[in-house]
């Protein structure tokens, strides 16, 4: 450990840090130890991490005093925000300009950011193609994240923008998975038409996330955007017959019709949706599925993805 360079992982017990955080321990000759930032570090989560080797400092992201004395001394710092425990954009404005400052502080060498579009750049608020959210965002999970980058950039640090993809594993913890429909037959509704939409493994995250690390300077400056694959929802709902062994029919319904479906966050993801098929084009090409298996050879594709978590998938 002591001659180890720190990578101080923030969400290590989180989809995204957590798989950086695994990727870094599994790595029992390379450079990096990791120092697993977490609001409990008594949680089961933080202490398996622990049992693997890693430090783990409690830390709250809404502290810049706390950020900045568990940034201390840490070589690089992997920064993400919260969205889905809040829904309060405002909030990730807030811990990202709060991990900014704290990083500058601790002279941090290496930070990666997990950001995302602001797709208010191509969609403004006065665009009637789809409605505003909470006055001022189109796609707010989206927006406050890419509105946080000048945050870092002019805080002048070291920084890599790191962009994902649509999780594979929202398919079993968001309720987005196929739907039995009345007539018995399985359904995966999306309103993406006829378009790709890049997607990825969470673990892979960290994992590509891991490989910027181990370049070195090489990607600092740059915004790097990661994925799997690019499949439409036909070609989704093909993988998923072939892995379940049950017929899955791909149900493109409308953004408008996906907003009016009650659960936390509909709206949010149905604009998201209809941003990512409007702009098919420019949205995958900024995240390469060549680039990614660069930072990542063990990068999973959506078959190999399913074969390992096909039964973790609820078909209700």
């Amino acid at each position: 450990m002591a001659d180890k360079k720190i990578i101080a992982v923030l969400g290590a017990t989180g989809a995204q840090g957590g798989g950086l955080a695994r990727a870094i321990l599994n790595d029992k000759m390379g450079a990096f130890a990791v120092r697993a930032l977490t609001r409990d570090p008594k949680s089961e989560k933080a202490l398996a991490l622990a049992k693997l080797g890693a430090e783990v400092v409690k830390a709250d992201a809404d502290s810049m005093t706390s950020l900045r004395k568990a940034f201390d001394g840490a070589f690089g710092a992997y920064c993400v925000t919260f969205f889905w425990e809040h829904f309060l954009p405002e909030k990730e404005l807030a811990q990202a300009g709060a991990m900014a400052q704290a990083a500058k502080m601790a002279g941090v060498k290496h930070v990666i950011w997990s950001t995302l579009e602001d797709t208010r750049l191509k969609v403004p608020l006065k665009d009637k193609r789809m409605p505003t959210l909470m006055r001022r965002y189109k796609v707010p999970h989206f927006d406050a994240k890419g509105e946080s980058d000048k945050a870092f950039i002019q805080a002048g640090l070291p920084i890599t923008c790191l962009r994902a993809s649509f999780y594979w594993e929202n398919f079993i913890y968001f309720g987005l998975g196929p739907k039995r429909q009345p007539d018995g037959t399985l359904a995966l509704i999306l309103p993406t038409g006829d378009k790709r939409l890049p997607g990825i493994a969470a673990e892979d995250i960290g994992k590509c996330a891991h490989g910027i690390f181990r370049k070195g300077m090489e990607y600092i400056g740059q915004t790097v955007g990661i994925a799997g694959e690019h499949l439409t929802g036909a070609q989704m709902a093909a993988a998923l017959t072939r892995a379940l062994g049950e017929k899955v029919t791909h149900l493109p319904v409308t953004p408008a019709e996906y907003r009016e479906y009650e659960f936390a966050g509909a709206k949010d993801i149905a604009n998201m949706f209809q941003y990512t098929s409007e702009f098919e084009s420019d949205f995958c090409a900024a995240r390469s599925v060549e680039t990614s298996r660069g930072l990542n050879p063990d990068l999973q594709s959506f078959e190999r993805w399913l074969a390992k978590n096909k039964d973790r998938i609820p078909l209700a």
